[in-house]
């Protein structure tokens, strides 16, 4: 029963890691759409993922690329994606209320995501997911100068992320209706977040 209990906590914490981490990408994703998106949007937009960084919150495209095992991976996909997915619903409710263009800024870019096909938005992930993965394990020591352009960059070059467009496409009312692009950008970006493994030169 200790047991139990211990673990049970372990996944509530690790859920509730998670929701903070989807609430702080949704916020990113709030001033990318009140600043009208562009240069200065992406880089307004990099305050959410240093928040999840420096209080070392659960994001999938910052834990991803770290997985060690199959516990690891069933965490990953059972605890710390879905938490995202609340946080970002959770953000997206209060912010369709409080926060007038958000949703029409939502509903822009989901028109943009449908100008793709499913295989094209997994490739974009892809790179989304390298990008982060790098940026992040920078900022574990101590340099965090690669996470102020990482997400700049990959908002520029139009890659995506899969927790982003998790609030993009709840606000925008198209979830369901982008659900193949969805998933495709969940597996891009896991595989984008570990290609790094694919180095096997030993430095």
């Amino acid at each position: 029963m200790l047991k139990i209990s211990i673990r049970m906590r372990n996944v509530l914490g690790k859920l509730s890691s998670a929701i903070l981490a989807g609430v702080c990408i949704s916020i990113g994703c709030i001033v990318n759409i009140m600043s009208g998106g562009g240069i200065t949007g992406a880089i307004l937009f990099t305050f959410g993922l240093v928040t999840v960084v420096h209080y070392k919150y659960a994001l999938y495209t910052g834990t991803a690329g770290f997985v060690g095992s199959f516990k690891d991976m069933v965490s990953l996909f059972l605890v710390v994606l879905v938490g995202n997915i609340i946080g970002c619903a959770l953000t997206s409710v209060a912010a369709s209320y409080a926060v007038p263009g958000v949703v029409s800024g939502a509903e822009a870019i989901v028109s943009s995501r449908l100008g793709f096909d499913c295989f094209q938005a997994f490739v974009r992930a892809i790179f989304c997911g390298f990008l982060m993965t790098t940026a992040v394990k920078f900022a574990r020591e101590g340099r965090w100068l690669p996470l102020l352009f990482a997400v700049p960059v990959f908002i520029m070059a139009g890659f995506y992320h899969s927790i982003a467009d998790t609030f993009y496409f709840i606000t925008g009312g198209s979830l369901l209706a982008l659900k193949w692009h969805y998933l495709l950008e969940i597996l891009g970006n896991f595989l984008g977040c570990n290609l790094h493994r694919l180095n096997f030169q030993k430095v």
